[in-house]
């Protein structure tokens, strides 16, 4: 495959051909045919060639093959050729998000957040931001916003993008069928969709079960019974009960087991930190309403003493993405201490955010990069044994990882859309921009307008 950069035209000549200057043609290893296919996405044209004298990697369009092939811009691109007797332009990536409907602010709140997304290679390939709702099937389109250079959004009709990146924010929408067929439909068309859905906490667990980075991953029980409740706790002291499908911290208990004194219940309540002691096994059970159904989607999880800083336990969010060579890389990690009291350390329920080097070193003193360093290799593992054992293309993932007392390191919890709160660390802005950067690459691997070398 031959690979280059050119920059698109528009021209005023009336006939229907490509006009490509001698450069472009030998960069492309074009093979001087008659006839050239011209493909943007999932629109193609076959039209006459001709080859002009112009200095620089140039390609001129007429204005009614530009609207046939619905191309999102001109300027700036890739341009690509497998068999010297075609050229493709792009890629055309697609973000599929939910849409509001204002050029302002399409996305809503997200809005800033999308723009991110599509900032990198801005310049050389064609992104498009669309709902659900926005694809037309039969025509091979999509009605989406465009970013604009100085920043504003533009709604247009452009081909079935080369990739999909997956950005829908809802679970409950992901869950629904009609979702799962409309995503079903690009695998069809062979347009790769990434990230494909969120990820439930006993769905990761049921993934690596039979791995052998299972050894990372807390025991863990699905809607549990009191019996299973109290075997749990007593084996381990305390535990954690969370919602399978919950994020954020939200509805989350902490419940420690120490003989002669009881049971504590931590757990957040109005804003609030709330802690309750009870004497009996029973009085927990109720309060819980476990022979009610209240634990129904909840998992028990298998308490770790974790490292502190402050007599608060810390934590560590992994950012991992794949990138351009189709390989996992750890794109950023951020520290967070819990807050006094809290159940957990999101930043949300006082939590303080940290740089991972800033905490280890803190914990380990000089040590730190040895144990920073083990902590990357078993999250590149976490990610490969996931990936293996999942039925869809991931290109993101984000990790909630520990060490304890023992330096042994444990993974809580693995998202298939990690949020980037931990972005918002100064320390953490270069990070930030390389792991979009890394989206952007691995979506021109997946487009196939990079050379593949499959793993």
């Amino acid at each position: 495959m031959s690979l280059t950069t050119c920059t698109v035209h528009v021209t005023t000549k009336q006939e229907r051909n490509i006009f490509i200057s001698g450069e472009l043609a030998k960069a492309l290893r074009l093979s001087k045919s008659k006839q050239l296919q011209l493909q943007v996405g999932s629109q193609s044209v076959t039209l006459p060639a001709r080859y002009i004298k112009k200095a620089g990697l140039h390609l001129y369009l007429p204005q009614s093959v530009i609207a046939s092939i619905k191309l999102p811009r001109l300027g700036p691109c890739l341009a690509s050729s497998g068999s010297g007797k075609e050229i493709r332009l792009g890629p055309v990536i697609g973000v599929l998000t939910n849409t509001i409907g204002t050029t302002a602010g399409p996305f809503g709140s997200r809005t800033p957040f999308i723009r991110s997304i599509m900032q990198p290679g801005e310049r050389k390939s064609y992104h498009v931001a669309f709902s659900p709702k926005d694809v037309n099937w039969q025509q091979g389109t999509v009605s989406g916003y465009l970013l604009l250079p100085e920043g504003g959004w533009v709604r247009k009709t452009v081909p079935l993008p080369d990739v999909v990146y997956n950005r829908l924010p809802s679970r409950k929408a992901e869950k629904m069928e009609s979702t799962e067929i409309f995503k079903q439909r690009f695998v069809k068309r062979n347009i790769p969709l990434f990230n494909w859905g969120f990820f439930d906490k006993w769905d990761v667990y049921r993934l690596l079960e039979n791995d052998p980075v299972f050894k990372f991953v807390p025991e863990s029980v699905l809607n549990p019974t009191a019996m299973q409740i109290k075997e749990l706790l007593e084996n381990h002291k305390f535990i954690y009960l969370k919602p399978t499908a919950g994020s954020l911290g939200i509805g989350i208990y902490r419940i420690t087991y120490s003989q002669g004194r009881g049971y504590f219940v931590r757990y957040r309540r109005s804003g609030k930190n709330v802690l309750l002691r009870f004497n009996k096994f029973d009085g927990l059970v109720k309060m819980l309403g476990v022979n009610r159904g209240k634990l129904n989607n909840y998992v028990i999880q298998q308490g770790i003493r974790l490292i502190e800083i402050d007599s608060c336990p810390i934590d560590f969010r992994f950012h991992m993405t794949k990138n351009g060579n189709n390989e996992w890389v750890v794109a950023a990690i951020g520290a967070k201490k819990a807050g006094k009291g809290s159940v957990t350390t999101h930043l949300r329920n006082g939590g303080q955010l940290m740089t991972a080097e800033q905490a280890l070193k803190q914990v380990y003193g000089g040590r730190s990069e040895s144990i920073l360093t083990k902590m990357k290799e078993t999250s590149i593992e976490l990610a490969k044994a996931i990936e293996h054992n999942y039925n869809h293309p991931l290109g993101e993932l984000g990790f909630d990882l520990g060490i304890d007392q023992n330096e042994q390191t444990w993974m809580f919890e693995a998202n298939a859309k990690p949020g980037r709160s931990i972005f918002k660390h100064p320390g953490l802005k270069q990070q930030d921009k390389a792991s979009l950067a890394n989206v952007y690459d691995h979506c021109v691997y997946l487009s196939r307008f990079r050379a593949r070398r499959d793993s």
